[in-house]
Order: C-alpha cells, then sequence, then structure tokens
C-alpha cells in the first residue's frame, strides 16, 4: 500500500440488534487517538430510507444532525462525543442513499446499455463510499459499522461489499471485528456459546472471517469458554474481548483497553502499538462524572420520552456538562401530554431546572406551553431547544402580550397571532426528507445579553433542523417587555434566541446546542443552564431551612 493510504476496520455483529456496535466502535476510535492515530468512524444503514429525517423517532431514536446538514443515525452522535471530531455527509451511508445514486447514474446512461445488478454496481458502490473518507488523506484508519444483523437479507450487498474489499487492500490493512451476544440461562446458571458459534459460521459463509470477537454478556466469560469461543470461531485467543454492561458507557474505552483490544487490533493492522496512550482528558471527565458534589433533577420535558434514545445528545450533553461543574444531574422524563393546568405542580415539584425538548406536530403542545409557562413563573430555570423556544415563545405572547390564541402555524394554519410561521424558503417545499433548514448557521450575539456571556464571542455557529421561525412581525413587542431576540443569523436577520430579563434563566434557541456537546468540550450553554439548576437548588435549600426557623 502507499505510504498515506489508511487501513480499514470493519464492525459487524451477530445474533441480535442493539448490542452496542456503535459503543464499541467508537471505544475503539477513541482509543486509537489518544495513541495518537487520526481517527474517523462512519455508519452503513441498511435501511431503504435515504437518510432517518422522516423517521419517527420511536422507530429509531433521535435523528442527528452533522455540521454539513446530513441528517444521520443517533450513532454519528457517539463518534463525534467520543473522538471530539465532527462527521459530514460522507459518515453516514444507508442503502436508499446507495440505489438513489445508481438508479440516478443509470438513468443518465452511465453504464453504457449494461444490465444494473448488485453485484458489480450496488457493491462498487458501497465500497466507493467506504473509501471516500480515506481518500481525504485526512485519517490512517477509518472504522466502517455495519449495521444490522449478520444474516439479515438488508446486509447482504454490505456484508459482500466487505469481503470484496479485504481482499483488495490485502492482508494487514484491514480487520474484521464481529461483537455477538452470549446469553445467560438463568435456568441453567450457564453462558451459552452457540449463538455466537451460529453468527461466526454465517459471516464465513458470506466468505468474511472475522479477525477480533468482541462478546456482550452479563457475566465474565470464564478462561474455559474464551477457549472454546476461540477455537471454534477460528480466532486467537487474545483476540476475544468480553464488553460487560458498565454504568457509563464513557467508561467502556477503559473495559475494552484492560484486555489490550487497542494493541491486539493495531497488531492486526501491523501498526506501531508501543505508544503511551494519552487519557488524561477522559480520566478527568470519569472521576467527575462518577464522584460528583452535587446532585440536581431537571425535568425534560416532551413527547418522545417512552424512548429516551429519541433525546440522546440532549442527556449526554447534560453528562458532558454536569460533570464540567462537578453535578450529577437526574433526568425527570415527563411526558408533555400528560401535563395540565391543575397537575403541573405535581408533575415539575421540586426540580431545578425545565428543558424543553424538541420535536414536530401537535400531540403534547399544550402540556408543552403550561410547562413553559410554570418555568417562567415560578423563577425556575428553563432551557428551550428548538421547538421547544418556539413554545417559549407562544406561551409568553398569549399570557404577556395578550394574544389568547397566539400560535404556529405549524399547529393552527389559521392563527390570527402566528408567532411562529414557516420560512419563506419553506412555502413552496413538498418533499420532506432533506429539505429543512439544516446543518451549520451563523448567529450574532448582542454584547449586552446573558448568551453573549455564555458564549465569549459575538459569532457562534450551531447546527439546525426545523422549518418554522419566529415571526419578526412581533419582535418589538418582545423585547419592550423584555423578552429579547439576543441571537440574530446576520444573513436572514431571523431570531435564533430568546432569553427573559425579567428571570435568573429563561432561554430559548431556535437551533440544537446539544450536537456540539462532547467529552472534553461540554456546550457552554448547558454548563451555564446546569450552574442556574445548581444556584436555583441552592436557593431552594436556604429558603427550606428558613422555613424549619
Amino acid at each position: 500500500m502507499e505510504k498515506n493510504t489508511p487501513k480499514f476496520i470493519f464492525v459487524t455483529g451477530g445474533v441480535t440488534s442493539s448490542l452496542g456496535k456503535g459503543i464499541v466502535a467508537s471505544s475503539l476510535g477513541m482509543l486509537l487517538q489518544a495513541r495518537g492515530y487520526r481517527v474517523t468512524i462512519q455508519k452503513l444503514d441498511p435501511y431503504i430510507n435515504v437518510d432517518p429525517g422522516t423517521l419517527n423517532p420511536y422507530e429509531h431514536g433521535e435523528c442527528y444532525v452533522t455540521e454539513d446538514g446530513a441528517e444521520t443515525d443517533l450513532d454519528l452522535g457517539h463518534y463525534e462525543r467520543f473522538l471530539n471530531r465532527p462527521t459530514s455527509q460522507a459518515n453516514s451511508v444507508t442503502t436508499g442513499r446507495i440505489y438513489q445514486t445508481v438508479i440516478d447514474k443509470e438513468r443518465r446512461g452511465d453504464y453504457l446499455g449494461k444490465t444494473v445488478q448488485v453485484i458489480p454496481h450496488i457493491t462498487n458502490e458501497i465500497k466507493r463510499r467506504i473509501k471516500l473518507l480515506g481518500n481525504t488523506g485526512d485519517y490512517d484508519i477509518v472504522i466502517t459499522e455495519i449495521g444490522g444483523t449478520v444474516g439479515d437479507i438488508e446486509s447482504l450487498p454490505y456484508i459482500e461489499s466487505v469481503r470484496q474489499l479485504t481482499w483488495e487492500l490485502g492482508e494487514k490493512n484491514s480487520i474484521v471485528i464481529h461483537l455477538t451476544l452470549v446469553p445467560y440461562l438463568t435456568a441453567s446458571g450457564e453462558l451459552k456459546t452457540k449463538p455466537t458459534q451460529h453468527s461466526v459460521r454465517t459471516l464465513m459463509e458470506s466468505g468474511i472471517r472475522a479477525d477480533v470477537l468482541v462478546t456482550r454478556n452479563e457475566h465474565h466469560l470464564p478462561k474455559d469458554l474464551k477457549a472454546k469461543l476461540a477455537q471454534f470461531c477460528n480466532v486467537k485467543k487474545e483476540n476475544v474481548i468480553e464488553c460487560l454492561d458498565a454504568d457509563s458507557i464513557y467508561g467502556v474505552p477503559f473495559l475494552l483497553h484492560e484486555q489490550n483490544f487497542d494493541e491486539v487490533v493495531l497488531k492486526g493492522l501491523d501498526l506501531a502499538h508501543d505508544q503511551t496512550p494519552d487519557f488524561s482528558d477522559w480520566n478527568k471527565f470519569l472521576q467527575k462524572s462518577m464522584h460528583p458534589s452535587n446532585e440536581i433533577e431537571i425535568a425534560l420535558v416532551g413527547k418522545y420520552v417512552s424512548l429516551h434514545d429519541s433525546y440522546k445528545s440532549i442527556t449526554e450533553a447534560f453528562t458532558h456538562a454536569g460533570a464540567a461543574v462537578d453535578t450529577k444531574v437526574k433526568i425527570r422524563w415527563v411526558y408533555s401530554g400528560d401535563i395540565t393546568e391543575e397537575n403541573v405542580g405535581n408533575l415539575l415539584a421540586d426540580v431545578h431546572g425545565i428543558l424543553i425538548a424538541p420535536g414536530f406536530g401537535d400531540r403534547g403542545i399544550a402540556g408543552k406551553i403550561i410547562a413553559a409557562n410554570y418555568g417562567r413563573r415560578h423563577q425556575i430555570p428553563t432551557l428551550g431547544i428548538c421547538l421547544g423556544m418556539q413554545i417559549m415563545a407562544i406561551e409568553f405572547a398569549r399570557n404577556v402580550l395578550g394574544y389568547d390564541k397566539a400560535d404556529s402555524t405549524e399547529m393552527d394554519t389559521q392563527t390570527p397571532a402566528p408567532i411562529i410561521s414557516l420560512m419563506d424558503s419553506q412555502k413552496n417545499v413538498t418533499d420532506k426528507g432533506g429539505t429543512m433548514r439544516l446543518g451549520n448557521w451563523a448567529c450574532e450575539l448582542l454584547p449586552d445579553s446573558k448568551i453573549y456571556s455564555i458564549y465569549g464571542t459575538d459569532i457562534i455557529k450551531e447546527r439546525h433542523r426545523h422549518r418554522y421561525e419566529f415571526n419578526n412581525e412581533y419582535k418589538q413587542e418582545f423585547e419592550d417587555q423584555h423578552f429579547r431576540p439576543t441571537g440574530i443569523n446576520p444573513e436572514t436577520e431571523l431570531v435564533e434566541i430568546l432569553e427573559y430579563e425579567n428571570h435568573p434563566f429563561y432561554i430559548g434557541v431556535q437551533f440544537h446546542p446539544e450536537y456540539k456537546s462532547t467529552v472534553v468540550a461540554p456546550h457552554p450553554l448547558f454548563i451555564s443552564f446546569i450552574e442556574a439548576a445548581n444556584h436555583h437548588s441552592l436557593n431552594e435549600n436556604i429558603n427550606a431551612k428558613r422555613e424549619k426557623i
């Protein structure tokens, strides 16, 4: 291979889905990065959707957005949080995107009359996408996670593409890591290896031999079972790595490192493995997150709260920022559809902060408005994200400005007070997928604002995912009542941030700050929100003591 050609690592899964391939891939990337290698990770998803942008969060968890506007699987959030490196359109590949590209080429006549088939046309496009990141020259190692489970019909073209690539790249230039489940049968008190054996056999039937086996199990694998797996799965004993449940996903890299996972991988790729990894930042983070001095409770008010992965980036941002200020953040999951004027006090009783979550559609909107009103009137630190900011604006218009029927045209197209309305650029858009305002956009902050003191700069860039915006026709009325637009897009003059001056912390942002938060770079807005919640908690304790006296 040429000197600057990267090495490739393929991560496949077997037995069952949702084993944590994304966490294992991210952990490996972090370990290799700690040894000085330039690493990136990409995800190949077998579903036919072009991207997850139109998927219900209950189907697939949150939709993560990259700086360049790709709507992706939530695993890309893990990649960024572990590597502290932004991903892009090239890091996310779906079957829908692959077939769309091949069909577009066929329509243009690019195949010169040939019959278009899965092999070689689909597999060639998959291989081209896999190698795309490696061709930039920016990385030493490219990790590719194959979504789904080995044996799935949907995954077959990806498995075949990996088989071809491993042969084309040659020995020591790629390895395959297979993640499987080793279930524990309580009745017999045994860990069973047969499902893993069958999974590896299925992989071998496709022409791929696993170089490293990572097992997910609830109990430690005894030496004899490790030896059995090595023998029947045709891998070296030292290449059988177990991955037990950890107290925190951020502890997984160290559990794997203790078993020489990164060293095994580097040896397989014929790369130097004698470097001393630098874990200083991660160790500091883990120490603070596992042993905090304070604890607060934040109410996350949303419509998808029964599936916590729907708000994965938000909860992880709380973990990062909490460690930065020595505070454990406990989440109180509150379904907005349950909130009424009569029970809001009970549902939000004793919380130290309220986060009005993003979302789409009219379900649960009334409850979110009531929650925002409760936070504003009771001086509870409140942060609204995307739709959350819009909810705060609607609540303020109804209860302070006197527009009783104020609303968003997303919920009520006939509202006489469209505080939130469809962006001009969206009015003629009919397709739903990939057409929102997406990716990084600039925002100019007012110097005399709280948000400016949080960021410490006058221009920021944050990621967006929405169609509706604050209606500037009401901007002056909001300013006159001290709910100030303190962040404005310099190109469009659209309002990006609202903050209420008559409140310790009442801020709504149109963008998604949670997407930028990482282990080593917690987001300043979440840090400030937690600090305000800490202060609120301290005041509560002081008042409680006074009442006792």
